[in-house]
C-alpha cells in the first residue's frame, strides 16, 4: 500500500472560494466515478457552500467535550475505516480541541496519506509558518493556526485559487463570508484592499517558487541544466546594439523572481565623438527599461570595463548582465573583450552573466561615430603589421634559408601591407610598401646583403611589388573611408529621422533632449541658453549634467538658435562635421521650449476656464441657495418688528430660532464657498502637527443632532499629523452629508482603526448609496447626486472635504455599506511608532 497523494487549494484570503472549488472539483471526481467522500467540511451558513455538500457522502464527526461545550472534530479512524479512495479535508491549518488524537488537523491528513488514502484540502496563504511574522507586518493579526511551509511544499499539486481584493470585498459586503454584523470591522481592518494586496502577492510568490521547484524536478529527470538566476540588484551592459533589448528583457526576468530587485541599463560612451550606437536603438532600449520599471544611466569611459565595474560598485550592484561578444573570432587578437574582463576584474562580489544572443560572432561593424577618423588603438596596429611585422617575417624567411622563391616572398610582404591599410589606413601602408621594397631588394634579390639588383627581372618584381603595394593600399583604405561617412551619414540619418519624429509626435521635453545631446556627443553637460536682448544677460532655459555654462563663451562648443538663443555644450571641442547634427539639435531645442511654453500658457487658460465654470455654476447654484435662507431670516425678522401682531412667547421663539438656523446655513455656505476659493487657487497651507484623533473628531460633530451619530474612536490609536482645523472641517462636511441623507430614525456611524503607518475614519450611512460610477463624481464641486432637494445645499461639502484631506497628504473615497448605504473612508498618515495590532479573525474562517 503506497502513500497516498496530496493536493491543496491555496488562498490568499478567507473568502476567495477555496473550499467552493474544493468541493466542485469533488463533484467532477464523483462523476468519473472515483470514490470520494467528506471527511470535513464546515460551510459556515454560506448557502452556496452549503449546496456544493449535496451528493457527497459525509463521514460522522467525532464529538468531543470542551470547557462545557460539546465540538466536533475530524473522525480519523472512521475515514481510515471507510477507506475512500480520495477524502476531502478542510482548513489544514486548523488546531483540533484538546483531547483529540493529534493537536493538528495537518497531521490527522498526515495519517490519512500514510493509510494510502488521497487527501483534498484547503489552506490560506497567511497559515504558513515561515510567513507568520511577514503578514503580521502587514495585516498587524498574528495567526496562531500555522501549518509548517515542509507540509504544503510536499504536496503532490498546489492550485492557486485567486480573486482581486476589489471582488473579494464586494462579496464580503454582500455578506457571502461572514455574518453581517462582522462585515464592517472586517472591511476596515483585515480586509482593506492594502492588505488583501500584499496577501495575494505572497501566494503568488509562494507559488511561483514551487511551480519552479516542479519545473526543475522535471529539468532533472530529463537531464536538462539550467542556472536560476537570483533576486538581485541587477546592472545591465549595453553596446547600443540590437542585442540590448535581449539584456534588458533577460534581466527583468532575473528581478521578477522576487520583491525589491532593481534595474539599471547603462550605456558607456566614449569620451571622443558621436557614439557609436544608433540613436535610435539606444531611444528603444531606454523606453524597453523604463517600460519594465528600471533606470537607464548614460557614462562617459574610454575604458569601457572599468568604467561598467565602477560603475556597479557604485550603486551597490551583485549582478552584472552582458551579452555575449559580438566580435568575429579573428578580432579576438586585439584583446579578450569587454565581457571577458569584466567577468576577470568584477572580484567575489559581484556576479558577471554572459547571455547568448542572435548577433554572437556577427561582428561588431565600423564605428559610426568617428567618420574618417581610425582610433589610436587602430593606428598603433597599422604601423605594427606595417613596420614591425615585414622585419619579423624578414627574419623568418632567412633562418628558412629562402625555400618558397622571390615571388611567394613578394606575395607575403604584399599581405602586410594590405593587412596594415585594413588597420591603420594609407600612411602606415605605404611606409610598410617601402620598408618591404628595401628588405626585398636587400635579402632575397641576388646579390644579397645590399642594395645593388642583378638581375632586371628581380628590378621589375620589386618595382612592380612597390606599385601594386601603393595602389592596394589607397584603394583599401579609400574604401575605408568612405566606408565610415557611409555608417557616419546613416548615423546622422538616424539621429535626424528621431528628431523629426519627436517633432510630428511631441513627444520630447527639452530636459530629454537636451540628455539626448550630451548623450549623443558625449558630452559633460549641455544648457540652452537664451536672453530677451543683445544686451540683456544670459539665462538657462534647461540644462543637463555638471556645472552647466551661464554664457556661450564659457562653453567648449556652443551653436546658436537664432539670435537670443544658444545650445551651449561642456566637455570637449567638436570636430566641424559634428556641428550639422548639432545644429538640428539646436533647432529642435528651440521647437520644444517653444512647446512647453504654449503647453503651460494653455494650462493657466484651461484653469482660467475652470475658474469661469465654476463661477457661473456658483452663480446658479447660490442664486437659491443664498436668498432661501435670507428670505427666512427677513421674514421672521419683519415679523417680530411687526406692530400689527401680539407674539406670543413660543411664537417669538420660534422666530428667533428661525433666524439662528438661516444664519447657520448661510455661514456654513458662506464658509464652504471661501474653502472651494482658497482650494481652486492653491492657497491652503496646512499646518501639520501630531494630535489624536478624540480631540478633533467629536468637534467636528457639533453642526449635526446630538442623537444622529455613533461615535467610536479608541483611545489606543496612534496619533496622526494633519492639520487639526483641516481635518475637522473636513470631518464636519463629511458626517452632516451622512446625516442629510440617513433615513429618520437611523444613526450614522463614524469609527477609526490603524493598521501600520495608516489611520482610517470611516463615516457610514444606511441611505440610498451610490452607484459606482457616480463614487468619484459627487467629490467635484457643486455636484449632488440623485434627487436631492434644492435646500439640500450646493454640492460642495465633499469637494472641500477631499481638497483638505489630499493637502494633508491622506485620501478621501467612497465605498458600498453592506446592506445599503455609503461608507465614506478617510485615510490619514499616522505618526511613527507601534500600532495596536487588529482584531484577530475568528478561529472557523474558510471560503
Amino acid at each position: 500500500m503506497g502513500r497516498g497523494k496530496l493536493r491543496i487549494y491555496l488562498g490568499a484570503a478567507p473568502g476567495v472560494g477555496k473550499t467552493y472549488a474544493m468541493l466542485s472539483e469533488a463533484h467532477r471526481r464523483v462523476e468519473r466515478g472515483t470514490d470520494c467522500v467528506v471527511a470535513f467540511v464546515e460551510h459556515h451558513n454560506r448557502p452556496r457552500t452549503e449546496v456544493m455538500l449535496n451528493g457527497l457522502e459525509q463521514i460522522h464527526r467525532r464529538e468531543l467535550p470542551h470547557r462545557g461545550t460539546v465540538f466536533t472534530e475530524m473522525d480519523v479512524d472512521a475515514v481510515v475505516e471507510r477507506r475512500p479512495a480520495v477524502a476531502l479535508v478542510d482548513e489544514l491549518a486548523h488546531t483540533n480541541v484538546p483531547g483529540s488524537r493529534n493537536s493538528k488537523r495537518w497531521q490527522d491528513v498526515e495519517e490519512l496519506l500514510q493509510a494510502g488514502i488521497d487527501v483534498v484540502s484547503t489552506v490560506n496563504i497567511q497559515h504558513l509558518e515561515s510567513l507568520g511574522d511577514v503578514v503580521e507586518s502587514i495585516t498587524g493579526v498574528r495567526q496562531r493556526e500555522t501549518v509548517p511551509d515542509e507540509m504544503v511544499r510536499r504536496a503532490d499539486q498546489i492550485e492557486l485559487v485567486d480573486m482581486s481584493p476589489q471582488a473579494l470585498r464586494r462579496r464580503m459586503a454582500h455578506g457571502n463570508i461572514y455574518q453581517p454584523d462582522k462585515v464592517n470591522a472586517a472591511l476596515s481592518h483585515y480586509f482593506r484592499p492594502g492588505n488583501l494586496t500584499a496577501l495575494r502577492e505572497l501566494a503568488l510568490l509562494w507559488t511561483a517558487d514551487r511551480v519552479d521547484e516542479y519545473l526543475q524536478q522535471y529539468r532533472g529527470e530529463h537531464n536538462i541544466r539550467s542556472t536560476w538566476q537570483a533576486r538581485e540588484r541587477i546592472v545591465v551592459g549595453l553596446t547600443g546594439g540590437p542585442e540590448g533589448r535581449t539584456l534588458i528583457r533577460r534581466a527583468a526576468r532575473m528581478a521578477a523572481k522576487g520583491s525589491g530587485s532593481e534595474i539599471l541599463a547603462v550605456y558607456i560612451a566614449r569620451s571622443d565623438g558621436l557614439t557609436s550606437a544608433s540613436p535610435k536603438e539606444l531611444t528603444l532600449q531606454r523606453t524597453l527599461v523604463e517600460d519594465l520599471g528600471g533606470t537607464f544611466h548614460h557614462v562617459i569611459g574610454d575604458d569601457v570595463p572599468s568604467a561598467l565595474l565602477e560603475f556597479a560598485r557604485g550603486v551597490n550592484a551583485t549582478q552584472i548582465v552582458l551579452g555575449s561578444s559580438r566580435r568575429k573570432a579573428w578580432q579576438y587578437v586585439f584583446g579578450p573583450g569587454v565581457g571577458a574582463t569584466v567577468a576577470r576584474e568584477s572580484g567575489p562580489d559581484l556576479d558577471v552573466h554572459i547571455v547568448t544572443h542572435e548577433e554572437v560572432a556577427k561582428g561588431r561593424g565600423l564605428p559610426v561615430a568617428h567618420g574618417a577618423r581610425l582610433g589610436r588603438s587602430r593606428i598603433v596596429s597599422g604601423w605594427l603589421a606595417g613596420v614591425v611585422a615585414p622585419v619579423l617575417l624578414t627574419l623568418l624567411l632567412t633562418a628558412l634559408d629562402d625555400t618558397l622563391g622571390l615571388a611567394n616572398d613578394v606575395l607575403l610582404f604584399l599581405f602586410l601591407t594590405v593587412l596594415a591599410a585594413l588597420l591603420g589606413g594609407l600612411r602606415p601602408a605605404l611606409a610598410s610598401a617601402a620598408v618591404g621594397s628595401l628588405l626585398l631588394n636587400f635579402y632575397f634579390t641576388p646579390p644579397t646583403h645590399n642594395l645593388t639588383i642583378q638581375d632586371p627581372r628581380n628590378l621589375v618584381a620589386i618595382v612592380i611589388f612597390f606599385a601594386v603595394a601603393v595602389a592596394v593600399a589607397s584603394v583599401v583604405d579609400l574604401a575605408a573611408r568612405r566606408t565610415h561617412q557611409a555608417a557616419r551619414l546613416r548615423a546622422e540619418s538616424e539621429i535626424l529621422s528621431f528628431l523629426a519624429g519627436s517633432v510630428l509626435r511631441g513627444e520630447t521635453t527639452l530636459d530629454a533632449l537636451l540628455e539626448r545631446v550630451r548623450e549623443t556627443f558625449s558630452m559633460e553637460s549641455v544648457a540652452l541658453l537664451e536672453r530677451t536682448s543683445d544686451v540683456d544677460p544670459w539665462t538657462r532655459a534647461g540644462s543637463v549634467g555638471p556645472k552647466p555654462v551661464d554664457r556661450p563663451d564659457a562653453a567648449d562648443v556652443d551653436m546658436p538658435v537664432g539670435d537670443h538663443m544658444a545650445l551651449a555644450l561642456s566637455g570637449r571641442v567638436l570636430p566641424a562635421e559634428d556641428r550639422r547634427v548639432l545644429s538640428a539639435f539646436a533647432a529642435q531645442a528651440a521647437v520644444v521650449l517653444d512647446r512647453q511654453r504654449l503647453v503651460g500658457e494653455a494650462e493657466g487658460a484651461r484653469r482660467l476656464a475652470e475658474g469661469n465654470r465654476i463661477r457661473t455654476a456658483l452663480l446658479a447654484a447660490v442664486s437659491h441657495d443664498l436668498r432661501t435662507p435670507l428670505a427666512a431670516i427677513k421674514a421672521a425678522v419683519t415679523s417680530l418688528r411687526s406692530d400689527d401682531v401680539e407674539w406670543s412667547e413660543e411664537d417669538h421663539a420660534e422666530l428667533l430660532e428661525g433666524i439662528e438656523n438661516g444664519a447657520d446655513r448661510l455661514d456654513h455656505l458662506v464658509g464652504n464657498l471661501l474653502d472651494m476659493s482658497r482650494l481652486q487657487t492653491g492657497t491652503v497651507t496646512p499646518l501639520i502637527r501630531e494630535i489624536d484623533l478624540d480631540e478633533v473628531v467629536p468637534m467636528a460633530l457639533g453642526g449635526v443632532p446630538e442623537d444622529s451619530v455613533d461615535l467610536d474612536i479608541p483611545e489606543s490609536l496612534p496619533m496622526v499629523a494633519v492639520d487639526p482645523g483641516l481635518l475637522e472641517r473636513a470631518v464636519a462636511n463629511i458626517v452632516e452629508n451622512a446625516v442629510k441623507y440617513s433615513p429618520d430614525g437611523t444613526r450614522v456611524n463614524v469609527s477609526a482603526s490603524s493598521l501600520g503607518a495608516r489611520v482610517q475614519v470611516r463615516v457610514v450611512d444606511r441611505g440610498p448609496g451610490v452607484p459606482d460610477e457616480a463614487k468619484e463624481r459627487i467629490f467635484e464641486p457643486f455636484q449632488r447626486h440623485g434627487d436631492a432637494p434644492r435646500g439640500a445645499g450646493v454640492g460642495l461639502g465633499l469637494a472641500v472635504a477631499r481638497g483638505f484631506v489630499d493637502a494633508m497628504d491622506g485620501t478621501l473615497t467612497a465605498e458600498d455599506t453592506p446592506g445599503g448605504g455609503l461608507t465614506m473612508v478617510l485615510d490619514l498618515t499616522a505618526v511613527p511608532g507601534l500600532a495596536p495590532a487588529g482584531p484577530e479573525l475568528p478561529a472557523q474562517v474558510v471560503s
